[in-house]
């Protein structure tokens, strides 16, 4: 492969590294999926089995004993499972299609937990569904997304506060800006994604265990049943085998059922967050993967951007240091010091290239110690677009720059 095809190469990686995180994410998606539907095959496919062999044992020993022919039985099944679906229960349940059914279900559609204990029959019924649940979805995701940026704003003041009264007590501040903390402030600092995530899974973990503390005596559940119900009705999963609120009559009924939405409300809007956490430090180790083949990559043209590079009259050798960095050759990140990028370029330059050089390079270096004194992120090597945070919408708009590991400067 000839130089010049090889730095193509270096850069066409640099421009596509949004669509190979693309295609990195899918392929891990799967390869996720298929790991996991391995491990539940392997754990229920038994307990599947044994079932079907109890009831096909029941059923034979019904008919027999009843004298009832299998067709029959089955056809009787049949019209049980349609009353099922219709909201009717050998148990005595609340009306599904009351108001307060009506609302609850409502509930689970526009946050898209979807039980699927109550569903529309009526042709009606489910056109409505289609442009009701359309606008009602984008509204609820809209909710999530602005409960979403004031929680990471809360949590960064407060964090903000407890690291400001942490180093003022500590006793590290000079004498003029230990009494006047407001001048110094931390103008800066941005709060850890992993010390925000930490603080929504334990929020996540403390309303689930206080949910299934109320759950497990009013509804009969086991607690674990209670907590399995929690994750899957906070992470709008909702598979349905366990509902809540579903009895007729409950005791202090009122109450259980406000207790009922506030409870999944919060939960919801928690594990929204945590798992919109959780994508950003997913999205950290896509990053740490693709900057490791791009390493692999680039190690191959090493010597050809070296061979490729020029002296410039203010970053001598700029594209040699530049590839060594992984940086776009239109970067202007500082990555390698110019004597370096001399040697590269086998070239002397003159006293005035030299007198300018040491200008920029005193510049920066200012600036650098500057925004470390005043608290700002380390620039390092690499521009914005390297580190796939820059714009974005909806969780991950709000994120930027929000959080120390999605700012600039990773």
């Amino acid at each position: 492969m000839m130089p010049d095809q090889r730095l193509q190469g270096c850069r066409s990686l640099h421009f596509n590294e949004d669509n190979g995180r693309f295609v990195l994410l899918a392929l891990l998606i799967v390869l996720y999926l298929l790991c996991g539907a391995a491990v539940f095959s392997a754990i229920e496919r038994p307990s599947e089995l044994r079932a079907h062999g109890r009831w096909n044992g029941t059923l034979l020993n019904f008919s027999e004993t009843f004298n009832i022919s299998l067709q029959d039985l089955n056809s009787f099944l049949r019209e049980y499972e349609a009353a099922i679906a219709a909201g009717i229960r050998a148990d005595a349940l609340r009306p599904r299609w009351d108001f307060t059914g009506a609302f609850y279900f409502v509930g689970t559609v526009v946050s898209t937990i979807g039980f699927g204990m109550t569903t529309p029959v009526t042709i009606a019924g489910k056109v409505f569904l289609i442009f009701y649940g359309l606008l009602g979805c984008a509204a609820t995701i809209l909710f999530f997304n602005l409960f979403l940026e004031r929680i990471i704003t809360l949590l960064a003041v407060v964090m903000k506060a407890v690291r400001e009264r942490r180093i003022r007590n500590s006793g590290l501040l000079p004498p003029g800006i230990r009494h006047d903390f407001s001048a110094y402030s931390l103008p800066g600092w941005k709060p850890s994604v992993y010390h925000v995530m930490l603080i929504l899974c334990l929020s996540a973990i403390t309303i689930s265990c206080c949910a299934s503390a109320m759950y497990t005596p009013v509804e009969g559940w086991a607690y674990l049943d209670s907590l399995y119900f929690c994750f899957v009705t906070f992470s709008t999963i909702g598979f349905g085998d366990f509902v809540s609120s579903q009895s007729a009559v409950y005791e202090h009924q009122s109450l259980y059922r406000v207790a009922n939405f506030f409870f999944m409300l919060m939960g919801v809007c928690c594990i929204y967050s945590l798992f919109n956490v959780i994508s950003i430090v997913i999205k950290q180790v896509l990053n740490w993967m693709l900057e490791k083949m791009s390493c692999l990559f680039c190690q191959r043209c090493n010597k050809a951007n070296a061979f490729l590079g020029r002296r410039n009259a203010i970053r001598p050798g700029s594209k040699g240091r530049q590839a060594r960095c992984g940086q776009a050759p239109d970067s202007d990140g500082p990555c390698d010091s110019d004597t370096e990028g001399r040697r590269l370029s086998g070239e002397m330059i003159s006293m005035k290239d030299l007198a300018a050089s040491n200008k920029v390079s005193l510049a920066i270096m200012q600036k650098q110690l500057s925004d470390s004194a005043n608290g700002y992120p380390r620039t390092v090597c690499g521009s914005s677009r390297h580190n796939g945070f820059s714009g974005g919408v909806g969780a991950l708009g709000i994120m930027n720059n929000r959080l120390a590991e999605t700012s600039n400067s990773r």
